[in-house]
Formats: C-alpha cells, sequence, structure tokens
C-alpha cells in the first residue's frame, strides 16, 4: 500500500477533508446575532407600554348647581264661563283662538223657560245670587286696593334701595329682593284686576237673569252671555244647541299672553328651591333660552308614577318669565319646556370635570398626571352640575388629571396624552 507524504507526516486521511474554517466561524456569528435580535424584540414586546389618555386641566370658574325638569305653559287667570240660569243654550259660534273682549263678545244666548223663571222659589234664588254676587264683587275690589297699597309699598322700598346703590348701604341681595318683590306685586295687581272684572261680570249675569224672572218679554226671555274678560277662547266644553242647567260650563277665555311655567319637580330637590330663584327655560321652541323667576312652590306635594313605573312625590313650582322676546309670544297654554331652576351658585370653586372622578368606598379619587405617571389622588368633593365638580381640598389649580380612565390604569403606571 502506497503512503503519501502528507500521511508521512501523521496526518490523519479523514482530517484532509477539514476546509473552511473562517465559514463556520462567520455562521456562528450569524447564529448568534439572529438568536440576540430575537431576544431583543421578544423583550421588546413583553415591556409595558404607556396608555393614552385624555386630560383635563383643574382651574377655578364659576358653578351653577339646576334642577333640571320638564315643564308647561299656562295660562295664570282663566275663566270658565258657565250658564247662568237653565234654558236653552244656543249654539257657540266661536272657536278655539277666536279673540274676545270684555262685556262686548257674546259667547251665546240662553232662552230659559218661562215657567222655571216665573217659579217663586227660583225668583228668591236668583235674588240671593244677585246680592251673593255683590258681595264678592265688593271682597274683589277691597282685595284690589289692598294689592295695590302693597305695590306702593314696595315700589317706593325699591326706589329707595335703587337710589342708594352707588353708597353701599345695601347689598346686591337685598337690591335683587327689592326688585323681586315690586314686580310680584305688579303681577297681583293684575290677577286682582282680573277677579274684580269676573266678580261685576257676575253681578251682572245674575241681575239679568233676575230681571227675566220679574219682566219677562213677551217673545220669551233672552240672556246673551258675554265674555268677562278680554283675551282668547281656549276651550269650547259645549258648541251645539242643548238645554243646559245653571252652572254648566260652556266655554274657557283667558289671556294667552299672561303666562306661567309649571314644573313637576322631585320633593327632595323641591326643599333645596326658593321664591326668587332664577329658572332657565329652554326646549321651548325659540334659539335663546327664556329668563324666569321662581313664584311659588306649592306646600303640598302629590304621587305621581314615573316612565319606569316608580311611584314619586313630586311638587309644583311656578315661574314667572321675565322680558320674554316677541318671538315667545308664540307659546300657547299647555306647551311642553324643560326648566333649569338654580339651587346653588358660586362665582369662584376649584373645578374638576366629573368625568375624572370614580368613587372608592366611601371617598372620591382622580388620577394626576404626573411627568409621565399617574398618580392616584384622593379628593372632597362639593357641588356638582353634572358636568364640573367643586373640589373642596385635595388636588390644586393647573393640576392635569386623567378623563374616564380605562381599568388598566393603576397608581404609578405610565401613560402619556393622546394625541387629537
Amino acid at each position: 500500500m502506497a503512503i503519501t507524504h502528507e500521511q508521512d507526516k501523521g496526518t490523519a486521511p479523514w482530517e484532509t477533508k477539514r476546509k473552511g474554517k473562517p465559514r463556520g466561524v462567520l455562521r456562528k456569528i450569524i447564529t448568534w446575532a439572529a438568536a440576540i435580535g430575537l431576544v431583543g424584540l421578544i423583550g421588546s414586546g413583553l415591556r409595558t407600554q404607556p396608555v393614552e389618555v385624555e386630560l383635563g386641566m383643574m382651574a377655578r370658574g364659576p358653578l351653577t348647581v339646576n334642577v333640571i325638569e320638564e315643564g308647561k305653559t299656562r295660562i295664570r287667570n282663566r275663566y270658565v264661563v258657565s250658564a247662568p240660569v237653565a234654558g236653552q243654550m244656543r249654539r257657540v259660534a266661536l272657536k278655539a283662538g277666536d279673540e274676545v273682549k270684555a262685556n262686548e263678545t257674546v259667547l251665546t244666548t240662553i232662552e230659559p223657560a218661562l215657567s222655571p223663571l216665573l217659579d217663586p222659589r227660583a225668583k228668591a234664588q236668583a235674588e240671593a245670587r244677585v246680592q251673593m254676587s255683590d258681595a264678592a264683587r265688593m271682597q274683589a275690589e277691597q282685595s284690589l286696593e289692598l294689592t295695590k297699597t302693597a305695590e306702593k309699598f314696595a315700589k317706593a322700598n325699591y326706589e329707595r334701595v335703587h337710589s342708594t346703590s352707588g353708597t353701599g348701604t345695601f347689598s346686591q341681595t337685598e337690591r335683587d329682593s327689592a326688585e323681586r318683590d315690586a314686580e310680584m306685586k305688579l303681577r297681583e295687581i293684575r290677577a286682582a284686576e282680573f277677579a274684580a272684572k269676573v266678580a261685576a261680570y257676575e253681578v251682572e249675569q245674575a241681575k239679568a237673569a233676575l230681571m227675566q224672572m220679574q219682566s219677562p218679554s213677551r217673545d220669551g226671555a233672552v240672556i246673551e252671555v258675554r265674555s268677562p274678560v278680554s283675551g282668547r277662547v281656549l276651550k269650547v266644553m259645549q258648541e251645539s244647541s242643548m238645554t243646559v242647567n245653571a252652572g254648566t260650563a260652556m266655554v274657557e277665555v283667558g289671556d294667552p299672553a299672561d303666562l306661567e311655567i309649571e314644573a313637576e319637580i322631585l320633593s327632595r330637590d323641591a326643599v333645596t328651591i326658593k321664591p326668587g330663584a332664577q329658572v332657565s327655560v329652554e326646549q321651548w321652541g325659540g334659539e335663546q333660552p327664556l329668563t324666569a323667576r321662581v313664584r311659588l312652590v306649592e306646600p303640598a306635594a302629590f304621587t305621581k308614577v314615573s316612565a319606569l313605573g316608580v311611584e314619586e312625590q313630586r311638587v309644583i313650582v311656578l315661574s314667572d318669565p321675565i322680558n320674554p322676546p316677541p318671538a315667545a309670544k308664540a307659546l300657547g297654554d299647555r306647551y311642553r319646556v324643560e326648566v333649569r331652576v338654580a339651587i346653588w351658585h358660586s362665582d369662584d370653586v376649584l373645578l374638576i370635570p366629573a368625568g375624572a372622578l370614580f368613587r372608592e368606598g366611601s371617598q372620591w379619587k382622580t388620577f394626576v398626571f404626573d411627568d409621565g405617571k399617574a398618580k392616584q389622588a384622593t379628593i372632597e368633593a362639593g357641588h356638582s352640575d353634572g358636568r364640573m365638580t367643586e373640589v373642596l381640598k385635595g388636588i390644586e389649580a393647573g393640576a392635569q388629571v386623567l378623563l374616564h380612565p380605562p381599568d388598566t390604569i393603576k397608581d404609578g403606571v405610565s401613560v402619556k396624552k393622546r394625541e387629537g
């Protein structure tokens, strides 16, 4: 067997096949680099990324707390015209919305039968009705005089307070109270005048009925029923001709310009509403809200079943519009509106968006944006209007808070502001 020169040097035959040692080192370097890159990618994927959040700013400003409820308009002084005597009522030609004038517009006529008119008992009742109506008229006139006297005093008090407004003798609250009293007395005079007109009308109707009894005409007695007040026809209760009894309701009349706002407020909210409170009337059909003022919070509540079947105790709150614009003349009786009654107001409080607050147990808390971290803070909250909340202590003005933080946000979690 022939032995080569390399074999003479002691080199094994299989060792002669090992070539390219530099190529094996390069393969190892590439393999390790790929492994290190893969580990880096996995670590980068497992690393916690900052959570994108919306931020709100703590600032000082005014805050008004309102009670919001649906309401409706209604005519303050309305009158239901009824039949003064029994008889045959002619057809009512008027329709709802027609204009009427006091003691001029004839609503309908009644032709009473002669036999009831000549009945002694009916005659005595008619005489008593005249005396009762006359007494009611005198009482209404006395009430009107008392109201005018109270209005003079309220007006003089307002002028005295207004004339000293620059001296600082009276506070702004006292000036507003004097102005409110003067306005309310003017409205009371209007209501008293309305009552006096109605009382005088009832006297005339009673006398007319008695006159027909005492001297009935040969062709039959006819009583014209006229409108007691100026305004418009609100509703026709009985339109067709029919035989009516004394006291049968026929037509309802009133002045659509003399409106008030009626709202049914939950009793727990009604206790916080005081006469004179500011009211904003919205969704009435105009672009700008109407301004009104609470005149009366009725002392008795009533039970009402909500849409969810829950029994609620509600109280009627009446408000008077203040200087309504010309567009508000389109409002009529029982139109739907939305009222916002102010129950608390402050011109300078520390405010936080309500969406930044959450509750843990009995405490209110929020997350503060602190150099890329979410820091939990406990605060003491005050009044709230549903959008902004008063902060009494626990955080300072100028701080940025997280709005609507998700459940993944914990104390110390990295966060960043959401762009856009």
